[in-house]
């Protein structure tokens, strides 16, 4: 590309046909990656569910101990997430992401050892620490290359990776448990837990050579292309521009509270979905972990048309609040009639995906809120906080679920708690004011 194209006059001279050329020429060196290395992420996280089909049976395990299982993750992502992405601003992406993929590889692959309650949680507590800092080191990372009017369909894409993870890593999981038990005297859990490991270790080699810290750091960017990119980043929101503050004012700012709920009530909807969509699948009469894998992949196939759509509108809109209420509320309604009609598995797969759909566009719409008024320091300790305090509701969610699972031997009531607290997410964005988040 031609600098002077590129430096002729201040970034509003350019035209729209310059400014896609330099975008698309980020988006394709950065995102690809960003995304594969969150489908490798998500499902070393959530496959605990398809393991969960014969786990809980081979170690004799109930329902609560698998929820609390699957939630003590979110205790070790909770400690440990503001400190790692202040050390990711230090240190840098490139090294720190790295590090992330390649020591929650070394921990995912351990789990084949498990036999006992303890191991079981322990596990899932140091898989939360090695992974703390992944998510909101991305977003903090993609606010160093798009301005805020970019940020909510980008982000939307790099969440797809969450239902490609549901669509293939289901049926891969499903797969990989029926044709792997008894090899080598491992069941298909454990293969599975070593197999779908494997990517994150040689995903994380590969980050060190191919990611870039930032816009000055790129050395496949001309000069021309550095300079319109860093005014854009420097002419954004005036809002953000003033909102670098000390690490300890993050925590007294009412805002960012206000955004640990509602990103709270979001995150109980989908890993309440994720974590025991296999359990809702198989609950129907569907037979065969295959079988329930490749069912389980149709609300994902979903909500990865749904979530893209609502970000490609909430930009070119530039409106934030409507873009979140609408999901959260389709979402509800969807877990609601799931619930209602579980033995059905027709009924239940349309409905689980209007469920998923809902609650897996409002994590990617939501971080378009408090991005458009965090800048700098602020901006890497308020993202920390918010995906910190929010991601208990990994924690809470699937234990709760257990819960009443084994009290009600039903997932009934839970589907219905969810709901409902996507309706308490709706109404605090509801609550928003506008003029701090349309951007």
């Amino acid at each position: 590309m031609d600098d002077g194209l590129l430096n002729t006059g201040p970034v509003g001279d350019l035209s729209g046909h310059a400014e896609g050329r330099v975008y698309r020429k980020v988006f394709w060196r950065i995102m690809p990656l960003l995304m594969f290395c969150y489908v490798i992420a998500y499902l070393d996280r959530v496959n605990v569910g398809f393991a969960k089909l014969q786990m809980v049976q081979d170690l004799g395990f109930n329902e609560t101990v698998f929820g609390i299982g699957a939630g003590v993750f979110f205790i070790g992502y909770f400690l440990f997430e503001l400190p790692s992405n202040l050390l990711m601003r230090k240190v840098g992406a490139r090294i720190w992401i790295a590090r992330i993929m390649i020591t929650w590889g070394l921990i995912s692959a351990s789990f084949l050892f498990i036999k006992t309650p303890a191991e079981f949680y322990v596990m899932r507590f140091l898989l939360g620490l090695a992974e703390a800092g992944f998510y909101p080191g991305v977003i903090l990372y993609l606010t160093y290359w798009y301005p805020a009017h970019r940020r909510g369909k980008i982000v939307a894409v790099f969440m797809s990776a969450i239902p490609v993870a549901g669509i293939f890593g289901n049926p891969l999981s499903g797969w990989i448990m029926d044709k792997f038990q008894n090899v080598l005297g491992l069941t298909g859990w454990q293969w599975m837990y070593v197999l779908e490991a494997a990517p994150a270790l040689v995903v994380g080699v590969a980050v060190i050579f191919i990611l870039d810290n930032s816009i000055v750091a790129a050395k496949w960017l001309t000069a021309g292309e550095k300079k319109f990119l860093a005014d854009e980043i420097a002419s954004d929101s005036p809002s953000a521009q003033n909102g670098r503050h000390p690490v300890a004012a993050v925590f007294k700012d009412s805002r960012i509270w206000v955004m640990c709920l509602i990103y709270f009530c979001f995150i109980m909807g989908q890993y309440g979905l994720t974590f025991w969509m296999p359990t809702l699948v198989k609950a129907t009469g569907v037979t065969g972990n295959f079988n329930i894998g490749l069912i389980s992949a149709i609300p994902f196939l979903c909500a990865i048309v749904v979530m893209n759509l609502c970000g490609w509108s909430a930009d070119a809109r530039r409106e934030r609040r409507w873009h979140l209420i609408g999901p959260a509320l389709v979402g509800a309604f969807g877990f609601t009639v799931a619930a209602s009609y579980s033995q059905n598995t027709v009924v239940s797969i349309i409905f689980l995906s209007l469920a998923a759909a809902g609650v897996l566009t409002c994590a990617p719409l939501f971080w378009s809120l408090p991005t458009a008024f965090l800048s700098g320091t602020g901006a890497a300790a308020g993202i920390a906080v918010i995906n910190s305090v929010g991601n208990l509701a990994g924690f809470v969610s699937p234990y709760m679920i257990g819960y009443l699972k084994d009290a009600t031997q039903s997932t009934q009531l839970g589907m219905y708690v969810l709901a409902g607290t996507l309706v308490l997410g709706a109404f605090a964005v509801w609550r928003t004011p506008a003029h701090l988040v349309n951007r």
